[in-house]
Formats: structure tokens, sequence, C-alpha cells
């Protein structure tokens, strides 16, 4: 044992057994490799060495650094969670639809079948049902796909939209409802073409303007051939058809694809005035149109414009906090005409009370936000544009559609995706969801 001058024994000096570093700089070095300061010497006011860890093996990490950890561990984690919230969202959403167009279709289908078998009372449910497992098998399908297929497929998908949408007004084919030309009926098949445009719309736009990224700041690069064209063809058929609702959904995934390429600012606001001004003309012309604007703004109620919207917030107001109960709704006894359709938000507020209308709210809003953190994610101006657009056309109808439920826009017969009765509606729409899923099952590393 060794002692001090004083005969007190000295406690040993713990050595590493790593080599002794170099002293003042002078000493030898590792080749290619700067010599490790010594842990005696006090760090400089200006050090940026990063603290050690805890020396003690048993001391536990504080809050902060266990803090951290979870946090790198969900960075990690982000493409998977992106993944698995946009499919877990969408699938909740079409589920909830299925249980209320069954809810809300049950007293049409039993007026419409009446002495007719009891199965026939499910039939607007069972063609929902099989509507959404075509959608999820397309979706699926479509999320195994890369940014080069979807780019090939793009001028396919372009072509194919403008074929359905000419054969609407091709006599024996198309088919007018509510005074829309905008289906087409091929035998026991039938849907709106329109919905599969939005989709060729928004992969379309993508595919074009992505190799244009140097040039987008021109307003003749942002303009042709996307907007004229392209984009004015696909709209001018569907409002030949006097779908105007749809026609501002897809003027928005226009705009979208636009801004999420980097289209200057002055050029979307003159678009955005040029597509309103027209929207207003078009409502003005249209005895139909202008009688729903003298409804909402509460300026001629004349022939039961306003009973519908009225129906709507009647529903709303009776559901109360939690609802009169699942198959309870009052209002849609006839009173709310195709309550399984535009107005099934009301009859959701109605059975389930204002917690319904909320987690329909939550649902859109946890979509919208897991595609957002996921396309920002993304390097490629492709995935960005043409997630960006799909995220405005979801979201935005889905605004458009509840706004109008709740009487802050105009009736404009938009359906709410996912839960609107309409299998061509829901099947694009869930294919849609496919190619956002084909881009959330890969995020670069260097983004993560």
């Amino acid at each position: 044992m060794v002692t001090t001058s004083s005969g007190k024994p000295r406690k040993p000096v713990l050595r590493s057994n790593r080599p002794a570093a170099a002293s003042a700089g002078t000493g030898p070095s590792a080749p290619g490799r700067a010599a490790a300061p010594s842990s005696d010497a006090p760090e400089s006011a200006g050090s940026k060495r990063k603290p050690r860890g805890p020396v003690d093996p048993d001391k536990k990490p504080s809050l902060f650094e266990r803090g951290i950890v979870l946090l790198e561990g969900s960075r990690r984690k982000a493409t998977g969670s992106a993944y698995y919230t946009i499919l877990g969202a969408s699938l909740a959403l079409t589920a909830i639809g299925l249980m209320m167009v069954l809810s809300a279709s049950s007293v049409e289908s039993i007026a419409a079948s009446a002495g007719e078998s009891v199965t026939s009372t499910f039939n607007f449910f069972l063609k929902q049902a099989m509507f959404a497992g075509l959608g999820v098998a397309a979706m699926l399908g479509l999320s195994r796909l890369g940014p080069a297929a979807y780019k090939k497929l793009s001028w396919w998908l372009l072509g194919l939209a403008v074929v359905l949408l000419l054969l609407v007004f091709i006599p024996g084919i198309g088919k007018e409802v509510n005074g829309n030309r905008n289906w087409i009926e091929l035998g026991p098949i039938g849907g709106q073409p329109s919905e599969a445009a939005k989709l060729a719309m928004a992969v379309w736009f993508a595919s074009v303007l992505s190799l244009k990224q140097k040039l987008i700041t021109q307003w003749k690069h942002a303009l042709v051939p996307v907007v004229c064209p392209g984009g004015l063809v696909l709209i001018g058929l569907v409002m030949l058809g006097k779908d105007l609702g749809t026609v501002i959904i897809m003027g928005m995934i226009m705009i979208a694809a636009l801004f999420f390429a980097g289209s200057p600012l002055r050029f979307l606001t003159a678009l955005v005035g040029l597509g309103a001004g027209a929207a207003v003309l078009m409502s003005m012309v249209s005895s139909n149109r202008s009688s729903r604007i003298s409804a909402w703004l509460k300026l001629d109620c004349g022939g039961g414009v306003c009973d519908q919207a009225n129906a709507g917030m009647y529903a709303l107001a009776s559901g109360g906090w939690f609802g009169v109960g699942i198959g309870q709704s009052r209002q849609k006894w006839s009173w709310i005409p195709e309550a399984h359709n535009d107005f099934i938000f009301a009859i959701i507020g109605e059975e389930f009370g204002l917690l319904g209308t909320l987690l329909i709210v939550l649902l859109f809003g946890v979509l919208a936000v897991a595609t957002i953190r996921m396309t920002m994610r993304h390097t490629d101006p492709f995935i960005r544009i043409v997630c960006g657009s799909i995220l405005v056309w979801i979201i935005g109808q889905a605004f458009v559609n509840i706004a109008m439920v709740t009487g802050l826009l105009p009736v404009i017969g938009v359906p709410l995706p996912f839960i609107s009765y309409g299998g061509s509606s829901l099947t694009f729409t869930l294919a849609a969801i496919g190619v956002l899923l084909s881009f959330a099952r890969k995020v670069p590393e260097h983004n993560l």
C-alpha cells in the first residue's frame, strides 16, 4: 500500500487501458487520425464536444435522454407509421361509410322493394360493399407500383379519361341523373367517368410538371399543356354535362398540382379568379343553380328548394352530443332526399351526435397530416405533386361536402369521400389511396 508523507494511505489511481494521448500536440498520433484530447484537459469555452454518457452503469437515463431516444426511433419508423396511418384512416372511413349507407338507405330500400324478397332491402348496402371490395383490391394493387410505372401510365390514363367522358354524350350509353349528364351504363356496369378523370388528372399533371421544374416559373410553361389543353379538355367535358360540383373539385386538383410544382403565385391567383368568375357565370345562366344559391342566401325558398338544406340542419340539431342511436334517424324517412348520398353527414350527426361528426373530421385530419408528413420527406417532384393533388382532392371534397351540409356553402351535389353512397366514387378514392401508399412504402433514407 502506498502512503503519503502524513502516513495516510493513498487511494489507488484507476488508469485506462487505452494509450495516453499525445501531450500538447507534440506526441505521435495514428496515421490519418487526429490525436484524442486528454480527458483531464479542461474544455475551452468554445468547445462543441458532445457530453459523455453516464459513467455509472446503474444510473438511469433522464427523462430528456429517454425522449431523445424515442424521437430518434420514431423518425426511423416514419415510413411505416405513415403507411399504416394512411391505410388505417382510409379503411376506418370506408367501414363507417358502409355502416351509414346501410342505415341511411334502409328506408328507401324498403319502400322500393315492397312485396319483394327481404334481401332486396339491402340493395344499396350490398352494391356499396361490392365496390368497396373492388376499391380495396385496386388500392392494394396500385400500392405495389413505383414512380416509374405511374409516369409510363400517365398518358394512357389521360387518354382513357377523355374516352370515358366522351361516352357520356353517346345516346344509349350516357345517362342523365338529377339534371346532370355524367353517368354511363355499359350493360350491368355503370358509373361516373369524372371520378376516374380525377385520378388521371393527378397522375398526368405530376408527370408533365415534374419534367418542367426549371421552367415552371414562366407562365407559358405552366399554362401549356397542363391548363391548356389538358385541364380545360377534361374540365370542359364535365362542364358540358352540367356537373358544376365535380368541375370545382377538378379545378382544385389542377391548382394544387401547379402549386406543388412551384408555379408563380400571381399565376395561381389569376387562375383562381378566372375559375371563380366562370363558376358564377355558369350559376347565373342555369335556373337550377341560381335557385340553389337563392335558397342558400335565404332569398327565395319557394317550391321547396330549401327543404333539403333545412332537413339536414334539423338532423344535425336533433342529434345533440351523442345522437339518437344507430338506425334511429327520423329525417331519413323521406325528409332528406338521397339521405344515403350527399347528405349522409347529416344522418351521422343525427344518429351519433356531435361526437360522431367530430370523429369523421378527425379521421380526415389524420389522413391529411400523415399524407403531408410523408410527402414532405420525398425529394422527387413527381411524388410531391401527385400526393399533393390527391390530398387536395380528397380533403377538399370532404370540406366542400361538410360545408354544404352545415350551410356554409350552397347545395352543389358533392359526395363525402369514402362514406357517401356511390360505387365509382368509392372505388377511385380507394385507388387514389393506393397511389399514396405506394410512395409511403419507401421514404429515402437521408430524409429520415
